[in-house]
């Protein structure tokens, strides 16, 4: 085969490119994995979010940190970049969703998914060494706390984390894989999850699937951003696909190396912010015109509302502990996280507003200016506080609601200020930055740690929610009309292609989806045959 043809590119590094980089190598294919952002390690890592050359991914400023915000009409999207893609700044949370999820009508038709799905969240906690948290903190019992005063104290629980929990005081010989992995070392505590663990404690995706996958032949190829893929010729069933991208690290990306890859078949694996991206530029620009019009539809989110309760008092350091440690179970459909970032990680103080609840912006800021009039000096002090990392108790409320948006092709401020996407809302109630429980639940927190409630000021000012978990836009469907992919990921109208990542997950799950993402990857990889054996050579 010529140098740069392979029988699987994969295209992304989060938890579907990573799955199914592994599985296909496992089978015997040749597989290549093209992914946008560095390849990090440790020392890479920013140790605070005041690093933004280091943190932030905004390439055209010559940023090519980790993490990336997109912002669009009717919500902000918080996403991962670099070889691993979102397990390097998640907060290692591993639940399994409620039964309704594998139930819901967008896609319950097609699969008993419940079923089916059950050996494959085994084998991805498994795989992703998920383990009970066993070092609560002040936060955790914060949140114990308000459970009992609601009546649901039996509803709370530590959470079910990817962290290695073994000695943080030297390197160990890896405990997870019989020793093909690389070795670890325990978590310290430090508070940095979401910024790249710098110890080695964090089981991100480098340091189980995709380090397993390179073992064993698969290529991975870092700074690589992939803007076309085409058939080969008129059949693709045979002839597969031409996949173009760009090498380098320049922020005028005429000056990066254009690089061709020949592949049979070709993995979309770069999550909703860069998979549903490039189906719509593809079907939009030609090169892969039938395309399911139902691209860029059925974007969800979890129904996220974040908030940042600030406390007065110094004698709690609330940075200390894993990212997310607990969990509270609200109701059948809603759950509460506390989740924190590193002392010195105060960046979000930055963007940082009073909450303030309410249906339009001046109903937002008579809230916010009541709230300072009654309370001028707690309001200053939260935002001056020394440290607001060490000082803050980050609340994450989600539910399982199905309302959803519709990607475009538009100007935004996506990927470093380049063309990107829009959003408009396609069927029920548009995301909202505010919910009356999760207000509720943010001022009962705050009034057990004498805190301030504040919001992000995109929330506070435009209405417009803040989500970690953006999913959908290349869902599943019977048909064209119905769905982007098949129940076993394969792209409607093109053999070969594949969608598998959160872009492909149909419904709300209403919990934190990588687990799902992982479980979903490692089914749609169980269909595939494994590679044919080359023929003998004749005597």
């Amino acid at each position: 085969m010529h140098a740069d043809t392979y029988d699987y590119v994969v295209i992304g590094s989060g938890f579907g490119g990573s799955v199914s980089a592994l599985r296909l190598a496992e089978k015997g294919y040749r597989v290549l994995v093209l992914e946008r952002g560095r390849r990090l390690s440790g020392k890479d890592f920013p140790r605070t979010n005041w690093s933004l050359r280091r943190w932030l991914w905004l390439p055209q400023l010559g940023f090519r940190g980790l993490f990336n915000m997109s912002f669009m009409p009717h919500v902000t999207a918080l996403s991962g970049v670099g070889v691993g893609g979102g397990s390097l700044v998640y907060a290692n949370t591993l639940p399994v969703p409620k039964s309704a999820f594998f139930q819901a009508a967008s896609w319950g038709h097609l699969a008993d998914w419940e079923r089916e799905l059950a050996p494959h969240y085994e084998t991805a906690l498994r795989m992703l060494g998920a383990t009970r948290n066993p070092a609560m903190t002040y936060p955790d019992d914060v949140l114990r706390e308000v459970g009992q005063d609601l009546g649901r104290e039996g509803a709370f629980e530590a959470a079910n984390v990817a962290v290695y929990f073994g000695d943080p005081s030297k390197p160990t010989p890896d405990p997870f894989f019989g020793g093909k992995g690389p070795e670890r070392t325990g978590c310290n505590g430090c508070g940095g999850c979401m910024l790249g663990c710098r110890f080695g404690a964090k089981n991100t995706l480098d340091k189980n699937y995709l380090y397993l996958a390179e073992q064993l032949g698969a290529r991975i190829e870092a700074d690589t951003d992939v803007f076309d893929v085409r058939p080969a010729g008129s059949d693709p069933a045979t002839q597969g696909y031409v996949v173009h991208a760009r090498t380098g690290t320049s922020f005028i990306a005429a000056e990066n190396e254009h690089r061709t890859f020949r592949a049979r078949q070709v993995v979309f694996a770069g999550g909703v912010m860069g998979t549903v991206e490039l189906l719509l530029k593809l079907r939009v620009g030609g090169s892969l015109p039938k395309l399911s019009p139902r691209v860029g539809e059925s974007i969800r989110t979890n129904s996220e509302v974040l908030m940042g309760v600030v406390t007065e008092r110094r004698d709690r350091d609330l940075s200390r502990g894993i990212a997310i440690g607990s969990i509270l179970h609200t109701d059948a459909h809603s759950h509460l996280e506390p989740v924190r970032y590193p002392a010195g990680a105060g960046f979000f103080r930055m963007l940082a507003l009073p909450h303030a609840p309410g249906e339009t912006l001046g109903r937002r800021l008579a809230h916010a200016l009541g709230f300072f009039v009654r309370h001028p000096i707690r309001t200053l002090r939260a935002a001056l506080v020394p440290d607001w990392a060490k000082f803050t108790m980050i609340l994450l409320y989600m539910r399982a609601g199905e309302g959803k948006l519709r990607m475009r092709l538009g100007r935004g401020m996506h990927n470093g200020f380049r063309d990107g996407v829009t959003t408009e809302v396609s069927d029920g109630e548009a995301p909202k930055a505010w919910l009356p429980e999760a207000t509720d639940l943010g001022r009962r927190v705050a009034a057990k740690i004498d805190g301030t409630p504040q919001s992000i000021l995109t929330e506070t000012l435009f209405g417009v929610p803040t989500t970690a978990h953006i999913l959908g836009g290349a869902a599943m469907g019977a048909h064209p009309d119905e769905g982007v992919i098949d129940a076993q990921h394969r792209v409607h109208g093109y053999p070969g292609l594949f969608v598998i990542d959160g872009s492909a997950i149909s419904a709300n799950p209403g919990v934190n989806p990588s687990l799902t993402i992982t479980a979903l990857a490692e089914r749609a990889m169980a269909f595939i045959p494994p590679a044919p054996r080359a023929p003998a050579p004749q005597p």
